[in-house]
């Protein structure tokens, strides 16, 4: 936090959400956000082996058949998150008071026992609301495949972001 504003209101430095809404909230964000304050949306975009992968896609799919989620992409990782951060980027410029908003792109490499993974799956997307007895079979489908390969993996991972600096007083 940067203390408060002229009317009493605390006013922070750094706006971050890190979950797949979209920024509904950027006019809130405005509002608490002080002068030169930068908010920040963004996602990560997991591209773990063909093998990690594909065990995950036959096992939601048999899950969750009705869900657009559970195909393989195909294209240039953070790719598909494109609509997501046009959107984002609209919902920032229609907030008012902020500059125009700015897409950023990191990627990076991190090393994944079965274990750790199949700790953080759970917590991404669409697994978040999936029942306990369909989300065991999906995880003991995708730990098979990371025992078949080893124990573990080296995963190729693209974070995606939309920012903009609060520009008004509004």
């Amino acid at each position: 936090m940067s203390g408060p504003d002229q009317g009493g209101r605390e006013r922070a430095d750094v706006g971050i959400r890190g979950d797949p809404a979209q920024v509904a909230g950027a006019a809130k964000a405005a509002r608490v956000l002080r002068r030169g304050g930068r908010l920040a949306a963004f996602w990560h975009v997991f591209e773990p082996p063909a093998e990690v992968a594909d065990a995950f896609a036959a096992a939601f799919r048999r899950e969750v058949p009705d869900s657009p989620f559970g195909r393989r992409s195909n294209g240039r990782a953070g790719g598909a998150y494109e609509a997501i951060l046009d959107r984002a980027a609209d919902g920032i410029r229609t907030a008012g008071g902020f500059g125009d908003p700015e897409r950023w792109r990191f990627d990076w490499e991190r090393a994944y026992t079965r274990d750790e993974w199949l700790d953080l799956l759970p917590t991404q997307g669409s697994l978040t609301r999936l029942a306990p007895e369909p989300l065991a079979r999906v995880l003991e489908e995708v730990g098979a495949a990371i025992d078949a390969m080893g124990g573990g993996f080296t995963m190729s991972t693209t974070t995606v972001a939309v920012a903009a600096v609060r520009t008004g007083t509004a």
